[in-house]
């Protein structure tokens, strides 16, 4: 791979096509990463507030509270960090 390659983003069909060519050299590969699996976490909430998610979660036919909280987490998580990409573009572009 070139350095030219290197710096910029590649699509997962080229990942995927260099990940096989280099699958048996060795010397292509750094050290292994070891991840640790997160530990759960607990949240306190109010008894309002859980019996209001507790109802929300029945609407939605999800089978649990915790389900249906974690849905609506990574749904809030996930447009959060959207628009705060959004606003460094923005940023960028107008310092650029």
């Amino acid at each position: 791979m070139s350095a030219r390659d290197t710096t910029r983003d590649l699509s997962e069909q080229e990942v995927d096509r260099i990940v096989i060519a280099q699958a048996d050299d060795d010397a292509a590969w750094g050290k292994p990463i070891y991840v640790r699996q997160a530990k759960p976490t607990s949240l306190s909430i109010s008894a309002d507030l859980a019996a209001r998610a507790t109802f929300l979660a029945q609407l939605h036919r999800k089978s649990s509270v915790e389900e249906w909280l974690t849905h609506v987490i990574e749904e809030r998580v996930a447009l959060e960090e959207a628009v705060y990409s959004g606003v460094k573009q923005d940023l960028a572009a107008k310092v650029g």
